[in-house]
């Protein structure tokens, strides 16, 4: 095969069934939708990321499948592989890159996957399972989940090593009152605790484009650089639509089809996240009258519930100053409180001289809200003011780390709308921070939970640091943190104020194509045959601290129930 976008020998010998889009034979002109030979799929499934990957390994089991990802393999970009990378990766704006920005229209920077994986090749890497009363409320079948939590774990997922900071952290969170102690444990169960990571013990990631090493290889193609335009639909008069396959273009701009086999058990699914999947099913034909006519898309079925309900997590940190070193730490401990909010923390983004000076457009490593400003909002005040509040930090801040609060159920939620017919841009995205009091309040006990971890003994003496008062470290927290929320003089005196003004991301926002709106509990498509989405658009929350467990789990989930209802027990798994 072709060599893949800077791919190496060994992963050509290991993935052979990756190829380039532009190898794709079949052209536009080639079929109809009544064909039925070799290029005809039983499953066509729509991005290759944290859903896609598993989902994609289990279904080769049994059937033919093509998975079309619009990014490159990780397998050899430096960036996505090495976690002393981690806020380069997410600070690169080229269009090939691993990681695509984008700007909530609340003012808070935010960024996608772009490449095979998805968001395992640019997150923090921690990895827990679901809280129970997740799989209870979305009625998964406990003891599949529990089948499949495993299959993933076995292959990507590793315990850390615990670095020193995560250790006094830990000691810190005990000392105000998140206890019990539960060690390592993928489980989420409330008090303090150590979870598992992508991370190996030489800080290289694994990701989900690993699992594909378990797909049956004669029955999988993967396409990278291939861009899904919309879904193809079979309109016959007085029935319902019905997926016949997709349009995608190459890297060369190129234009081609991929059609399913005409089985009426075949399928599209969709596995393009929480921001692709509701823009995909709108420029399909499916979506809000209104958001259609706008862009005179064709209506193929109208559905007013695509793209409402996208709630994203809000997070605040609170710096912490240090005068002593530190090393590089993602996400290992994890606080899990009885008010709502988790705590958790990361340390020591300065590990050298080029991290420091790396230009991270508006936004910067000491914070881990690391992405770039789209250039139409590239003001010359904007970079300026950027650059002295840069210049103003202490030296520090890169030594240091921060304590982190996010909220386990925002109940404030927002929506989606699209911008124009291009999927290569990113549509307009509304989260609603804290509309609801509730979240606020939740807000305000968790930066005073993370002031104590902060002044405890633990961290005093591990960072060498006298004891900071609140508002010293809500000054320098609030200098540090990069949103396009205009502060406020009394971010530092007010809590409430200090949470709306410093609102950042986790990068856990979800919904979209909630089930009963959009999806039935199996996941199809309502009023429509042979459309699926299998990702986290379809969820009402985040579970757990952290998604992408659970996220992994549902690829796998999904595929051994599809298996199983087609096949019974000759699927064997």
């Amino acid at each position: 095969m072709a060599t893949v976008a800077g791919g190496s020998d060994y992963y050509e010998f290991k993935y052979p069934f990756i190829k380039r889009a532009s190898s794709f034979w079949a052209s536009s002109s080639s079929f109809s939708s009544s064909n039925t030979d070799e290029a005809s799929y039983d499953y066509i499934i729509v991005g290759g990321g944290t859903a896609g990957c598993p989902l994609a390994a289990t279904l080769s089991q049994n059937f033919s499948v093509l998975v079309l990802e619009r990014g490159g393999v990780p397998f050899s970009n430096v960036n996505v592989s090495f976690l002393s990378n981690f806020h380069i990766a997410l600070a690169d704006p080229s269009p090939t890159s691993a990681s695509q920005p984008f700007v909530s229209t609340d003012g808070v920077i935010n960024a996608r996957a772009r490449v095979l994986g998805g968001g395992t090749c640019i997150n923090a890497g921690f990895y827990t399972r679901a809280n129970s009363g997740f799989i209870r409320r979305v009625g998964w079948d406990e003891r599949l989940v529990n089948e499949s939590y495993p299959w993933v774990e076995k292959q990507i997922i590793h315990q850390p090593k615990l670095a020193q900071w995560q250790g006094a952290f830990k000691d810190s969170l005990l000392d105000v009152g998140v206890s019990p102690y539960n060690g390592f444990t993928y489980d989420h169960i409330h008090g303090t605790k150590v979870g598992g990571t992508l991370f190996d013990r030489f800080g290289r990631r694994h990701t989900a484009a690993e699992l594909l090493a378990s797909a049956n290889p004669k029955m999988l193609t993967v396409l990278v650089y291939a861009t899904v335009q919309k879904v193809l639909f079979d309109q016959t008069a007085g029935r319902r639509p019905m997926a016949m396959g997709v349009i995608f273009k190459d890297e060369n701009g190129n234009q081609h089809q991929a059609f399913l086999t005409n089985n009426r058990r075949s399928e599209v699914i969709l596995s393009c996240g929480a921001i692709g999947t509701p823009q995909m099913l709108m420029l399909s034909g499916i979506g809000p009258k209104a958001e259609l006519d706008k862009l005179n898309i064709s209506m193929v079925l109208r559905n007013e519930f695509v793209g409402k309900g996208m709630a994203d997590n809000p997070m605040n940190s609170v710096f912490v100053p240090t005068n002593r070193p530190v090393e590089q730490s993602l996400i290992q401990t994890v606080g899990i409180t009885k008010m709502g909010v988790y705590i958790e923390s990361s340390s020591g983004f300065g590990q050298s001289q080029d991290s420091i000076r790396c230009h991270h457009g508006i936004s910067s490593a000491e914070i881990g809200q690391l992405s770039t400003i789209p250039p139409k909002q590239r003001t010359p005040e904007a970079i300026q003011a950027f650059i002295k509040r840069k210049q103003d930090l202490p030296h520090e801040a890169f030594k240091g780390g921060f304590i982190l609060e996010k909220i386990a159920r925002p109940i404030s939620t927002g929506h989606l709308n699209l911008v124009n017919t291009n999927i290569d841009d990113n549509p307009s995205v509304t989260f609603n921070y804290f509309h609801h009091p509730q979240d606020l309040q939740r807000c305000v006990d968790g930066i005073r939970m993370a002031a104590k971890v902060i002044q405890s003994k633990h961290f005093t003496n591990f960072t060498r640091c006298d004891k900071p008062t609140v508002e010293k470290l809500l000054n320098m927290s609030v200098k540090a943190n990069i949103n396009l929320i205009p502060k406020h003089t009394n971010d530092t005196k007010s809590l409430e104020q200090f949470c709306k003004d410093t609102v950042i991301t986790i990068w856990h926002y979800h919904g979209g194509c909630h089930v009963g709106k959009v999806v039935d509990p199996d996941l199809k498509v309502l009023g429509t045959n042979r459309l699926r989405i299998v990702d986290g658009s379809t969820f009402n929350e985040s579970p757990g601290t952290n998604p992408q467990g659970t996220v992994l789990m549902m690829g796998r989930y999904m595929g051994v129930k599809i298996l199983r209802r087609r096949l019974g027990k000759a699927a064997h798994v």
